[in-house]
This record gives structure tokens, C-alpha cells and sequence, in this order.
């Protein structure tokens, strides 16, 4: 029998993910592998896919998440460095019973974790920290493992020309790319080969030390060399990605970021053409503006948890064609598979421009002005950001603003007034909380910011 105790730090909400040698290292990779097994064997399966991203430590974790796989039973089967919707690509063509990427995502390059699927749903929350009880409590080897390798890179590249469609309407606009040293480099190089357009692609070869920029698309501070690159060679766009490709960041022709709200609306627009009426999730830190667009393109807006696992489970449960994020996870089912893929993102941009002939600068150019803060992270101690939160919700239905219209509790809580709304969740993955407010002008979203304040010291939080 093998047992294994992990850094519980490493066991997050919708991933496995810690610092090198300090709280990850290759025993704990080989306990997640044999762990894995266990489960996947408990549900009479034996096929699990995995990939990695281009990290320094990524190979070396790989060997021993294999090792642990095989000696758990599993037929594994290796693509090597992949954008993580390239795993999932993988596990869905190869209907493996499970699939794992090793990817520290965004993170910093000490960085690295993994995340994981069963049955073509994520495993995650109580999934992982049912694996780290597993093994504590001990799980034990089986024979029949084995080891192969295999490339899926043409496979994955015509899909996305597949989804694409005829793109000879597009004509050849100048696009920029920005792979930020992460795994899209060579699928990025693969794709632009293949569609029309002037490519400018930045940063395609991989490299784990990340010298350019860090790999954070939604970061403000990552896109001064993409909004340069887009002014330099005219583009209409420059679209960049995260270190793993499941997040995608935007620049529009006039250097404006995009955020992920937005581009949701943006792709709805073909999606409600071809399922008028349908329902388009966003998270709960998203734009009214974005939501609006939708209602008044007679689609149904809908709210949910913020979250790629949360999102791509309520997908699956409303038969929604498409989910999207504000950090850039966009989920398309609409003749997609439903999980969350920055290539293929950037594909429904290209199609939507051919098909309309209108461009993502001409849409944000219809939009009202939005008056909203950035994401505010206020620090708050682990043992105490649940409680508060849950006052914080207790309080606005009790005692609720002048002109309250709804209270939405299913992440936290937002409150929508007659003048904007504001938002209070705790974090998933830190010792804080998320905040945000938007108003109808700027005096509007300073004073709803300041209510969030209020509402946090009423509750008994107090600034560190």
C-alpha cells in the first residue's frame, strides 16, 4: 500500500498547483498519478491522457505523474507540451476515462500544478481533496500499466480550421499573436499557416523562464507589447494567451483591451443567429453592459460562479452554447466541445468577422461607456473571507441600498441597483476577497465602491 500526505496549500478549488520543491515536487506528482489510478480504476476505467506545458519543471513532473499513472494500471497516453484545451482535445478524440495537464497556467515560472478531468467533466473541489484523504489513507498498485506516446497536433489544428468554416470573406487583415513564450507557440504557428490574414506572431518559441512578459493576457501590465505590435503593423486585433492557451486577452484596433464579458457578447452574436433565443452564461463579476447586449439581442443572460470548473458543469447542465469569463475563459458548445480553448476563441473572432464583416473595434464602438472598477483584491484572512461574506449577504437582504433591484447570491453576492451594481465574493485561490462595482457614470461607480467598503466594516472586517 502507498501512502502520500501533500502541502495541503496545494490542494486548490479547481486545480493541484504550488512552488517548486517548496510545496510540489516530483513524490507529490507520482502520488497524484497512482491516486488518479485508483479513482479511474474505481470506475472501471484504465485511459488517461496527459500533456504538459513548456515550465522548466514540466518533464521532470511528467515522468513521475506517468509513473505513478501506470503503476496505478492506467494505459497512459503522452502528447507532450500542449496548450491544455489541447489535452482536452485529446481526451475527448481518444475517449480516455481520465486526463491530466501539467501546467502552472499564468503563474510565476517557480510555479506548476495540474489539472484534471474524469468522464470529460472537471475533477475538482471535493474531487481533490478527496484524492489528497485517499492518499493518506493508502491506495494500492495493480498491474497492466503501460506508457505510449502520441502527436495530435494535425488532428487538433484541422478542428479548429473545421469549426472556422470558410474564412474567404475575411479577406487578409493584419492580426497580431502573442504566445508569450507558452505552449500555443507551435499551434499558433501550425494555425496562422493556414488561415488568411497578415500573422505577426510574438514570442512562439517556448520557454519556461517566460522572458518577455509574464503570461497573463488579462493583466494590464502583460499588454503593452501586443498594443504595440497592433499599432505598429495597423492590425485589427491582437489577441494574446496565458501560459496553458485555456485564456485568451485582446487588443482591438484602437489598443483597447477587450475583457472576456465583452468578447462573450461579441461571439453571442453568431451563436444567438444560430440558436436565436438561447441562454449565454457569463460570471458574476461581469459587465451589465455585456448582459444587455445579449437581452437586447434576444438572448438570455444568465449568472454564474466564477470558475472554469463551475462554468463548464452549468454548460453541461443548461445546454447553453456559450460561457464566458472575465478572465478569458470563453466555453463554446456550439459545435465545440464545451471547455474552455484560447485558440479556438481566436477562430470564432475570424469567423464572426467573416461572416458579419464587422470587426471586434466596430462592436466595442456600439457599446455605452462602462464606468467599473478592476478587479479589487482586499485582503482578508482565510479563517474569516466565508463569514464575512455570508454577513455581507445577510445584511444587503435585511438593510438594502436605496433603489435596490436584486440581490444575487450564488457567488458571493451582487447587488444590483437603479444606478449599477456591486459585487463581494470570497476568493478560491488566496486569503482575500474579490470585489467589484460598476455605476451608469463615474459618480455612480465610486459611490458603489465605497459601499462595498462600508458593507465589509459593518461586517466586522477591518484593514490590515
Amino acid at each position: 500500500m502507498i501512502k502520500h500526505l501533500f502541502d495541503p496549500t496545494i490542494l486548490r478549488a479547481y486545480d493541484i498547483r504550488g512552488i517548486l520543491d517548496e510545496t510540489l515536487t516530483g513524490d507529490d506528482a507520482y502520488a497524484i498519478g497512482i491516486g488518479f489510478a485508483a479513482h479511474i480504476r474505481a470506475r472501471n476505467g484504465h485511459k488517461v491522457v496527459i500533456g504538459r506545458d513548456g515550465r522548466l519543471s514540466s518533464p521532470m513532473l511528467a515522468e513521475h505523474l506517468a509513473s505513478g499513472l501506470v503503476a496505478g494500471g492506467m494505459h497512459v497516453i503522452d502528447i507532450g507540451i500542449s496548450p491544455t484545451p489541447m489535452l482536452y482535445f485529446a481526451d475527448r478524440i481518444y475517449q480516455s476515462d481520465g486526463a491530466i495537464q501539467i501546467t502552472g497556467s499564468h503563474n510565476p515560472p517557480n510555479y506548476n500544478g495540474f489539472k484534471m478531468v474524469v468522464g470529460h467533466l472537471p475533477f475538482y473541489d471535493a474531487d481533490i481533496t478527496g484524492l489528497g484523504q485517499m492518499m493518506a489513507n493508502g491506495v494500492e498498485s495493480a498491474e497492466g500499466g503501460r506508457h505510449d506516446h502520441a502527436d495530435i497536433s494535425d488532428q487538433y489544428i484541422t478542428a479548429l480550421k473545421t469549426y472556422a468554416g470558410d474564412l474567404n470573406h475575411l479577406g487578409q487583415p493584419p492580426l497580431v499573436w502573442d504566445c508569450g513564450n507558452g505552449a500555443t507557440g507551435p499551434m499558433v504557428n501550425m494555425l496562422t499557416a493556414e488561415l488568411p490574414g497578415q500573422h505577426q506572431v510574438l514570442f512562439s518559441d517556448i520557454d519556461g523562464t517566460f522572458p518577455n512578459h509574464h503570461p497573463d493576457p488579462v493583466d494590464p501590465a502583460t499588454l503593452h507589447l501586443l498594443r504595440q505590435a497592433v499599432a505598429d503593423h495597423d492590425a485589427v486585433i491582437g489577441i494574446g494567451f496565458d501560459g496553458d492557451g485555456d485564456r485568451i486577452g485582446l487588443i482591438d484596433g484602437k489598443g483597447r483591451q477587450v475583457a472576456g464579458d465583452v468578447l462573450t457578447a461579441y461571439l453571442a452574436n453568431g451563436v444567438l443567429r444560430r440558436h436565436p433565443g438561447a441562454a449565454i452564461l457569463f460570471d458574476v463579476k461581469s459587465s451589465s453592459v455585456a448582459l444587455d447586449h445579449v437581452k437586447a439581442s434576444g438572448g438570455q443572460p444568465q449568472l454564474w460562479k466564477t470558475g472554469h470548473s463551475h462554468m463548464k458543469m452549468r454548460l453541461k447542465e443548461t445546454g447553453a452554447p456559450l460561457a464566458g469569463e472575465m478572465s478569458g475563459h470563453l466555453f463554446m458548445a456550439d459545435g465545440w466541445y464545451g471547455f474552455d480553448d484560447a485558440l479556438l476563441s481566436a477562430v470564432a473572432v475570424l469567423k464572426e468577422m467573416a461572416e458579419t464583416g464587422r470587426d471586434i473595434t466596430a462592436f466595442v464602438d456600439t457599446l455605452p461607456p462602462v464606468f467599473a472598477t478592476p478587479e479589487l483584491r482586499i485582503p482578508c484572512m482565510e479563517s474569516e473571507k466565508f463569514a464575512l461574506v455570508d454577513a455581507v449577504t445577510k445584511a444587503a437582504r435585511t438593510n438594502p441600498d436605496h433603489g435596490t433591484l436584486d440581490v444575487n447570491a450564488i457567488d458571493g453576492i451582487r447587488v444590483t441597483t437603479d444606478h449599477g451594481w456591486w459585487l463581494i465574493r470570497a476568493s478560491n485561490t488566496g486569503a482575500e476577497l474579490v470585489a467589484r462595482a460598476e455605476g451608469h457614470d463615474k459618480a455612480a461607480m465610486d459611490k458603489l465602491e465605497s459601499s462595498i467598503y462600508h458593507r465589509l466594516q459593518s461586517a466586522g472586517w477591518k484593514k490590515p
